[in-house]
């Protein structure tokens, strides 16, 4: 089968290799109908050290059943289903408290035991905690923006909510998104479906702005900096807004968020911080009696009940896909996200 490596920064390669098989019970093989590339992939294609061992590549996957091990038992063969970018039992003390990407028997795609998502056909662990079942639908006769937006609850809009929910967005409270990627885009979309009048987007792309606009920002501030700061602060009358949704996780983004929070605020990071350290002290968090919250988005947690609002066409998170293209040409997928041609790319066998 036909599967993505990386080989250091800028060198994907599609490479035939053989097909997974059972390993485990536990374990199930789904056929791959949509993946596609991450925001997230971005950062090893920008700097991965050169290797001769290439690294599995993709964590995002809808797909149908092939196989499943002897003890699973929610899900079966032929059935369409999503994959949630992480692994887990969903059984687990952590899972059971809605935190399933600490699940202690979970894991991450993308090594060499578990292969990686931009594949034909992938392994999935745990497959009764890490699978969901769609009901009802077809992918062989599903309407192409039907099967982006359930692909989109893999990873990048529950991601968004994630940041919207850990940020504790209500309809009194001010949202500002920084970062006009798919992961901010979808942040703005789940803060409008938590109720927030006022969002504001800080992003400089207008392609991508006029979507934020669609996906309900009400303002967007293209400026960075100390300049985005005091324009936040002056669509806010010098307030500052309730909640931060760090959808980008480099430094001068993080440091955006804390000159923008209101005091008493809460800073949601979704972003893979590219850092260790950030300031926490007087000037930053400390004086405001601001908050930090976020992390890797537990999407299982939030995954059933948003299938139905995708089926009932009550959102469309999968207008952050702009790109569609073979698994062969996956190499092109990332270089046009890494070079802004594309907001986010989807693919198909």
């Amino acid at each position: 089968m036909k599967a993505a490596f990386m080989y250091g920064a800028g060198d994907v390669r599609i490479e035939e290799i053989d097909k997974p098989v059972i390993m485990r019970d536990t374990d199930a093989i789904v056929r791959m109908v949509r993946a596609c590339v991450c925001g997230s992939d971005l950062h090893p294609y920008r700097s991965m050290p050169k290797s001769d061992q290439g690294v599995p590549m993709g964590h995002e996957l809808i797909g149908i059943v092939e196989e499943t091990g002897s003890a699973v038992s929610t899900v079966t063969a032929g059935d369409f289903v999503i994959a949630p970018f992480a692994f887990q039992d969903n059984t687990c003390v952590f899972c059971r408290e809605g935190m399933q990407t600490a699940c202690i028997h979970g894991g991450w795609y993308g090594t060499p035991e578990t292969g990686g998502l931009q594949a034909e056909y992938a392994r999935i662990p745990l497959a009764d905690g890490s699978l969901v079942k769609v009901p009802d639908v077809d992918p062989d006769t599903a309407p192409a923006d039907l099967l982006a937006s359930l692909l989109t609850l893999s990873d990048v809009y529950l991601t968004g909510y994630h940041g919207a929910f850990m940020g504790e967005v209500t309809s009194e409270k001010t949202v500002t998104v920084i970062g006009d990627g798919a992961v901010g885009l979808s942040a703005v979309l789940a803060s409008r479906q938590l109720g927030a009048q006022r969002i504001i987007l800080m992003g400089r792309h207008q392609n991508r702005t006029d979507l934020g606009k669609e996906f309900g920002a009400t303002d967007v501030v293209p400026e960075r900096g100390d300049e985005g700061i005091a324009h936040v602060l002056d669509l806010t009358g010098g307030e500052g807004t309730h909640v931060v949704i760090e959808a980008v996780g480099l430094m001068p983004a993080y440091l955006q968020a804390c000159g923008v929070i209101r005091p008493g605020g809460m800073i949601s990071r979704i972003g893979v911080p590219q850092y260790e350290e950030a300031p926490i002290g007087f000037g930053s968090l400390f004086g405001k009696n601001a908050r930090l919250a976020g992390g890797p988005a537990p999407v299982r947690a939030y995954i059933e009940e948003a299938i139905p609002k995708v089926l009932n066409a009550e959102i469309h998170p999968g207008k952050v896909f702009d790109e569609t293209l073979g698994l062969d040409e996956v190499a092109k997928g990332y270089g046009d996200m890494n070079d802004r041609q594309a907001l986010k790319v989807m693919i198909r066998p």
